[in-house]
């Protein structure tokens, strides 16, 4: 296996490990707002709408989600990328 497979690989586990650790709404959310699904970015209010939800409150959500992958342990391991 060449090793930028290989590498990718470890990459995609490594980013699999930290989204495994949101609930799975935070998941959605974050897939759908910075366009990990699609490729297309969505706006808060677009965001909000898709859940039925004030944009504020998507917002809130986001914050809490970026914060958890922030102290999540597997985030030292994405540094080396």
């Amino acid at each position: 296996m060449p090793h930028h497979v290989a590498s990718r690989k470890l990459l995609r586990d490594h980013v699999t490990e930290v989204l495994n650790s949101l609930t799975p709404r935070e998941q959605k959310i974050l897939k759908i707002r910075f366009g990990l699904e699609d490729g297309v970015v969505h706006t808060l209010e677009e965001v909000g709408q898709e859940f039925g939800v004030t944009r504020e409150r998507i917002r809130q959500i986001e914050a809490k989600a970026l914060e958890k992958i922030r102290e999540h342990d597997g985030i030292k391991k994405l540094k080396d990328y």
